[in-house]
């Protein structure tokens, strides 16, 4: 009996030193400062992110919402809601790895999602390139390494922030570099899948960097979200965008600001540099091109005004649709501005014109409010809350 129980005594320290040892190494994976793209998803989850990234939709804002509806095989399945700058929803079902790349196989998205993937790698899915589920980082190290550029910065973290977002507030780990005169960060909350904030900007040598990517989380919870709706939301003039490097901005507007098909339309154009001083001498290229990508009408080797850098023209709108319209910096000051793409693309749209059957009835139905109103002895503002009379 005595020689068996310091056997019995030794099984037993084993057991609860393992059950310790399993336990302390749990509780430091749930509480380690080790982060990368993915970690802390759970089933069920949403996210949703306003998103503006240089190669993708003009440069323009888009919202991408993302379910985490189950995981297959270890991959996740994604239903996925695009909602463009001109309220255009784009439904569709990504499959991403367990470390959030997305995956061509399995997918089930339409033709035009696809630019907003891009845009989703290149900006939510970034920090990748540095840490991974299988090598991830540690959000108190010295360093993340270098962009990868010649000469470009060390990116690393740079100590704790409490940041607001539309979805809330979130004490998180700064992690940034600055390359020039541009100071570039991204806000993480320590295990949630993908940081919170974001505004980078990217490398030029001269002008204004532009935004390389920005993002922001709008919301986020559990369940399956609700379907956004399209707002069909019209550009109104005027637009102003920085060309790619941000060496120049190009501003358009029009009149009428309503555009209708089988109408004329004047267009104004105005070129500055990055300090918003007119462009000397500019020369340009104007075109409008339908949502097929068929030229309109285009204007070649146009000169701005030598003064205001500014430029007028008409432009005749036959149909209804989606129209973009391309403004190009070809030269200033006599040098061309060689292999850049000093340009900028602008959304407009024509809308029908209301249908006369329409017309007619809300005309019926304003007729009738104004009977009911002098029928009461009441003027028509009081519909509204007003005491004025009609």
């Amino acid at each position: 009996m005595s020689s068996r129980f310091p056997a019995f005594a030794l099984v037993a320290s084993l057991i609860v030193l393992g059950a310790l040892s399993a336990s302390m190494n749990s509780a430091f994976a749930q509480g380690d400062d080790l982060w990368y793209p993915g970690e802390g998803v759970t089933q069920d989850m949403y996210v949703k992110y306003r998103i503006q990234e240089i190669d993708t939709n003009n440069e323009q804002p888009y919202e991408m919402t993302m379910w985490f509806q189950e995981q297959q095989d270890g991959d996740w399945i994604v239903p996925t809601f695009i909602v463009d700058d001109d309220g255009t929803v784009i439904p569709g079902t990504m499959k991403l790895s367990d470390s959030m790349a997305f995956l061509a196989g399995g997918s089930d998205v339409p033709q035009e999602m696809n630019d907003f993937i891009g845009g989703y790698s290149s900006s939510l899915h970034w920090l990748d390139a540095f840490t991974t589920k299988a090598n991830p980082l540690s959000l108190s190290a010295a360093s993340w390494g270098r962009i990868a550029c010649i000469g470009c910065a060390e990116i690393k973290p740079r100590g704790q922030e409490t940041v607001t977002v539309a979805a809330g507030t979130y004490d998180t780990t700064v992690v940034g570099w600055t390359r020039g005169q541009m100071d570039n960060k991204i806000w993480i909350e320590n295990e949630f899948p993908f940081p919170v904030k974001a505004l980078t900007h990217a490398d030029v040598t001269t002008g204004r960097a532009p935004v390389l990517f920005e993002f922001e989380l709008l919301e986020t919870g559990m369940g399956q979200p609700e379907a956004p709706a399209g707002e069909g939301r019209i550009p109104t003039p005027p637009l102003s965008r920085d060309t790619p490097r941000g060496t120049y901005t190009i501003g358009i507007d029009w009149e009428p600001a309503s555009i209708e098909p089988d109408s004329d339309v004047i267009f104004s154009v105005t070129l500055t540099d990055d300090t918003g001083f007119p462009l000397q001498r500019a020369n340009y290229d104007f075109a409008v091109k339908n949502a097929n990508g068929t030229v309109i009408q285009e204007f070649e080797n146009q000169n701005a005004d030598a003064e205001f850098g500014t430029g007028i023209h008409e432009v005749h709108f036959d149909d209804a649709g989606q129209m973009t319209i391309t403004v190009t910096v070809n030269s200033v000051s006599g040098q061309t501005t060689g292999g850049f793409a000093e340009s900028a693309d602008f959304n407009v749209v024509v809308v029908p014109e209301l249908p006369v059957s329409a017309a007619i009835v809300a005309a019926a139905v304003i007729a009738l409010v104004v009977v009911m109103t002098r029928a009461r002895g009441a003027g028509l503002g009081s519909l509204f809350g007003t005491r004025g009379a009609l």
